[in-house]
């Protein structure tokens, strides 16, 4: 499936410029790279090339162009492919050029920030991959890590995946404990009162609601209620086809999500069932580093 890369935004830079921050204290702090300033002379010049060790779709490389700016002038770096790209081992994703020191000073930072977003830009294509010929997309989750949630989910649709909510204060999704805590003060129909609440507080502005069910005859009753979006949470393939059919025949226009144990050995079958959406948790809780290494030549060449 062919996909438009996303564009590395504002939000994205500004969350990337606070990471950077953190990042260089962590590695840096007061001293600077101490072995760098003891072994290597202060003049001495170096080739760095980030080189993929493995196939894998990238992500990242904004966020080194950015690393190598605060290292200016010293440093001088020249992207050789595109967030997005789907790259082959041995490929030279880009390279760095200017005082050894710095080189080896934004190595560690500048790998970090691109193995753990092209692992997570990786993985999702692989879901991706495994949904070719059906409606259906693959969605990330609010399961990311603490501080890098806007890069991760910039990482998933790098891989094709879409990004569901960014966070709480975006969209509505009522769960099994909104409607617990409900049901628990008295409502007798929780999933209907949730949904009707959701729609008097947004009036309309066009935030998404979405009510997650966890059986059928739950499914029924949010159907009727009308929400935007219907999540149906650790349903077999069985109970989704059953789902698709309910829904087509009573709100057509509502669409449905799974989420829940959606493993790459699974996610075909899913995404045959004629749902419209599959959220993905380990997308960013689970991905492995893609392994992508910065080497120097023999020779620093032209």
């Amino acid at each position: 499936m062919t996909h438009t890369p996303p564009v590395f935004d504002r939000q994205a830079r500004d969350r990337a410029q606070q990471l950077i921050d953190m990042a260089l204290d962590d590695d840096l702090g007061t001293a600077g790279d101490i072995t760098s300033k003891s072994t290597i002379p202060e003049a001495a010049e170096s080739v760095g090339r980030f080189v993929a060790r493995r196939e894998g779709v990238i992500a990242g490389l904004p966020i080194v162009g950015m690393i190598a700016e605060r290292f200016k002038p010293f440093i001088e770096w020249k992207p050789f492919a595109s967030d997005g790209d789907r790259i082959a081992p041995g490929e030279i994703l880009g390279e760095v050029r200017g005082q050894t020191r710095s080189v080896l000073a934004l190595e560690r930072l500048s790998l970090n920030f691109l193995q753990r977003l092209s692992g997570i830009a990786t993985l999702t294509s692989r879901f991706v991959d495994k949904t070719a010929g059906t409606k259906a997309r693959i969605l990330d989750t609010r399961k990311t890590t603490p501080g890098w949630r806007t890069l991760e989910k910039y990482a998933v649709m790098c891989g094709g995946g879409l990004n569901h909510r960014m966070g709480l204060h975006d969209a509505i999704l009522i769960k099994d404990n909104h409607l617990a805590a409900l049901a628990a003060s008295g409502c007798v129909r929780p999933v209907t009162e949730a949904v009707e609440r959701a729609r008097a507080f947004t009036h309309g502005e066009g935030v998404m609601v979405t009510i997650e069910v966890d059986t059928l005859k739950q499914l029924d009753e949010a159907l009727g209620a009308g929400p935007d979006c219907i999540l149906l949470d650790n349903f077999t393939p069985e109970m989704a086809r059953i789902a698709v059919e309910h829904r087509d025949r009573f709100a057509p226009k509502v669409l449905l999500e799974i989420s829940g144990g959606l493993t790459i050995d699974k996610i075909a079958e899913y995404a045959g069932t004629g749902v419209d959406r599959l959220s993905v948790g380990a997308l960013t809780h689970s991905a492995p580093a893609l392994d992508i290494a910065l080497d120097f030549p023999e020779s620093p060449g032209p």
